[in-house]
């Protein structure tokens, strides 16, 4: 135990004197009352840290509310802080990037120096096809190193990336494309998903027949199969490489802070895609320091999150945070059961993983197959664990911490969005954890719940998440709809950030992230999270993963239906659903119990793993699905 244990309600794990020595940041207190007393000093001590061409006028400007700017004055660029700084120290030999293929086959490493060879020659191409500062480019790619070159290519020379995740549909595409008006687009031949190809360049080609922006489209070869070629349009990368123009150094481009580096589209999951802008100076410090005091990163770490760079969380903590930290981070092309459910244990052993960093929807899906998966493996090189994308169930929490960590890697549960560009409510290392909660606001930050008329409620009372200060790394606007900007995130409270999710907040200063709003049933007046009564499902030592929604009910407005999916040894029959109905009653109380119990084979997820409960909703009421482009096949 820690020696000044705080006194905290719960079930609370505390970090281990051996936590807490080797951690980067002793105090957490110290640190958070520090930067509440004055978060522009606290982010502008962080921004010394890296590189400028040109130091800050002013740390922040609030003068036009909502649309705030961080670093005003300031140029630099990402990469120059993510690569070439690094080339000037020992980490210039420093390995930046581990790659394994999906059949476990074929192993790419990069230091920092071949990194930064690697991006300059993307980087030459790109320029080479007429893309200037300002432009955008769609890139649509599978999990291989070369994603992450083309958004670094395009940050080097001030273009601006739109990457769009490998595997959505042709509408979705397009109308990515179209929105944004890209003058090229970088994909592959194909990508392995599961032992399948995915068909990229071929989508690629039915999108670009309606998006009249594009002049160029790059072809990565990845699964060396016949992909139609547009002569004069489609460009094979090896084919570039090989020309004089490629080769040689690239200047980075020294840009403004508040200069656009990339947009990236919310997955779509309500209403049609937001194209949420953020730009390099705030973008960078925020990452930056995020990722150091989180997940304590430092030079022995092997880090890997195991997301897809073409989420946010591929953004921020594949691609921009750890470089910009100067980390050596692991990316696998396999999904983490493929072809069997000890893939992930198997990495983390072979590579010496310290910090795995990876979705709850993931940790379920693993907690399903038993603990002799992860127990055939060494995962004793672990340090850090984490969770990203959605609310993590007590039950997994714990699996995780002593199945995977074996009791002595603390859990980062990390809430953040799209929009916030970074970690929003999160522990680090020394922070004693309650199973469930991402604990606390990070430094400089504040947080309230409030009621539907703005007023904060009292504790462990349900109500609206809201951000009480403006961030490095929040997002500008939305890309082409300022108007929608506001509205969305800025006016059902004037002042404050609304994230749209619902939370609670205990009398510790926890907090409880429910779900997203809409995600709230009302039964008879009582409103009880979706995340809440799943939580409560997955609980029973039959449940693998399970999805609740509200539908109209007569008498109490909104009536709970749950969907179910087993772990493998059971078997769906009307006891069993009896007993899950009462299990939850028990778990929550008599209002929760679910009106209906359907087992299924599996859920309906956005391919960031949300289950997409309106589909879910729209099946049961026979109504039309809406947009579905973000739907996990």
């Amino acid at each position: 135990m820690s020696k000044s244990k705080p006194q905290l309600e719960g079930e609370v794990y505390y970090p281990s004197n051996e936590v807490v020595e080797q951690a980067r940041l002793k105090d957490w207190d110290e640190m958070a009352e520090k930067a509440r007393k004055d978060p522009q000093a606290f982010w502008a001590a962080e921004a010394e840290e890296l590189e400028w061409f040109k130091k800050w006028d002013q740390v922040l400007d609030d003068s036009k509310k909502p649309f705030f700017k961080w670093f005003v004055g300031a140029k630099t660029n990402i990469v120059h802080n993510a690569i070439d700084r690094h080339l000037k120290t020992y980490r210039k030999n420093k390995l930046a990037l581990v790659w394994e293929s999906e059949d476990g086959k074929t192993e790419r490493t990069f230091s920092y120096f071949l990194l930064n060879r690697e991006v300059s020659r993307m980087a030459n191409i790109i320029k080479a096809m007429g893309v200037n500062k300002g432009d955008r480019v769609t890139i649509y790619m599978g999990r291989i190193p070369e994603i992450a070159f083309a958004m670094l290519a395009c940050a080097k020379i001030g273009a601006i990336h739109s990457v769009v995740f490998g595997g959505f549909s042709v509408d979705a595409l397009q109308g990515r494309i179209d929105d944004s008006q890209s003058k090229l687009v970088i994909t592959c031949d194909g990508a392995f998903q599961n032992g399948k190809i995915v068909e990229l360049k071929r989508t690629v080609d039915e999108a670009v027949k309606r998006c009249p922006s594009v002049e160029n489209v790059i072809v990565v070869k990845r699964v060396g199969h016949e992909v139609p070629m547009e002569v004069s349009r489609d460009h094979w990368y090896h084919d570039l490489c090989a020309l004089p123009i490629a080769n040689g150094k690239c200047a980075t481009e020294v840009m403004d802070a508040e200069d656009p580096l990339y947009i990236l589209y919310t997955s779509g999951s309500t209403g049609r895609p937001k194209a949420i802008l953020h730009t390099h100076g705030g973008y960078m410090v925020g990452t930056y320091t995020t990722l150091k005091y989180v997940f304590d990163i430092n030079d022995e770490d092997r880090y890997w999150c195991a997301a897809d760079p073409g989420w946010v969380t591929g953004h921020s903590y594949i691609v921009y945070g750890p470089m910009l930290n100067g980390a050596t981070s692991f990316m696998s092309e396999a999904g983490p059961s493929y072809p069997y459910p000890n893939r992930i244990w198997q990495q983390v052993e072979r590579y010496g993983i310290r910090i795995l960093y990876m979705a709850p929807t993931a940790i379920r899906g693993l907690m399903r197959f038993g603990e002799a998966w992860p127990n055939k493996h060494d995962l004793s090189s672990l340090r850090l664990l984490g969770s990203v994308g959605e609310p993590i169930n007590p039950e997994a929490w714990k699996w995780y911490y002593r199945v995977i960590g074996k009791e002595k890697c603390p859990i980062m549960d990390t809430w953040w969005q799209t929009e916030t560009g970074m970690f929003m409510i999160t522990p680090t290392p020394t922070v004693p954890l309650k199973p469930g909660s991402g604990t606390r606001p990070f430094f400089g930050q504040e947080a309230e719940v409030l009621d539907e008329a703005g007023k904060p409620v009292a504790d462990d009372t349900e109500g609206y998440l809201v951000l009480k200060n403006p961030w490095p790394a929040m997002l500008r606007t939305i890309y082409g709809d300022p108007d929608r900007y506001v509205n969305q995130y800025w006016s059902k409270y004037p002042g404050k950030y609304l994230t749209g999710d619902s939370a609670k907040r205990d009398r510790d200063g926890y907090f409880w992230i429910i779900g997203r709003a809409d995600d709230v049933i009302k039964v008879s007046g009582h409103r009880l999270g979706t995340a809440e009564i799943e939580s409560a499902l997955v609980s029973h030592h039959a449940v693998a993963e399970a999805a609740a929604i509200g539908l109209p009910h007569e008498v109490k407005g909104q009536a709970i239906h749950t969907f179910v999916l087993l772990r493998s040894g059971f078997e769906a029959s009307p006891e069993l659903a009896e007993e899950l109905r009462q299990h939850v009653a028990t778990h929550m109380g008599p209002i929760a119990r679910p009106e209906d119990v359907k087992f299924v084979d599996k859920l309906p997820k956005t391919r960031s793993g949300k289950i997409m409960r309106r589909v879910l909703k729209a099946r049961a009421q026979g109504l039309p699905e809406g947009d579905v482009s973000t739907l996990d096949e």
